[in-house]
């Protein structure tokens, strides 16, 4: 962890992350971060689909999909993919939109529920929970 610490600190000193033209291809020795995400993404929508699947239908709404923020906004080329564990408590992530189609088993909603807040910190923990 030190070593990739270092690392990441003189490319940020050096400024030499911003002069990367494809910031997806940083890699640790064995994935690029595009790779990473990619696991990332994949990973999510196996775990909502699984989720998706147990739910009883008193809970269908659980795992939700929207290409709106709850505000109306979005961000050109993404969609929200999102669970809700329990009210207040969400584990969300913006997904490309080549990814929508794989997502058909959650809830089409026409705006994203209100975002909880929650941080990175927050999801990992969420995480453990979902299932």
């Amino acid at each position: 962890m030190a070593q990739e610490s270092e690392v990441n600190k003189e490319l940020v000193i050096n400024n030499q992350i911003s002069k990367l033209s494809n910031k997806g291809h940083i890699s640790d020795g064995y994935h690029t971060f595009d790779e990473l995400y990619e696991h990332r993404i994949t990973l999510f929508i196996a775990l909502c689909n699984q989720i998706a699947n147990q739910d009883l239908e008193d809970d269908q709404d659980r795992i939700w999909r929207s290409k709106l923020h709850s505000d109306g906004t979005s961000f050109d080329g993404w969609f929200i993919l999102g669970i809700n564990i329990e009210k207040g408590k969400q584990i969300t992530y913006h997904l490309p939109m080549r990814k929508w189609k794989e997502t058909e088993f959650a809830t089409k909603l026409e705006k994203a529920p209100e975002f909880d807040g929650h941080s990175s910190e927050d999801v990992l923990k969420r995480l453990s929970k979902a299932l």
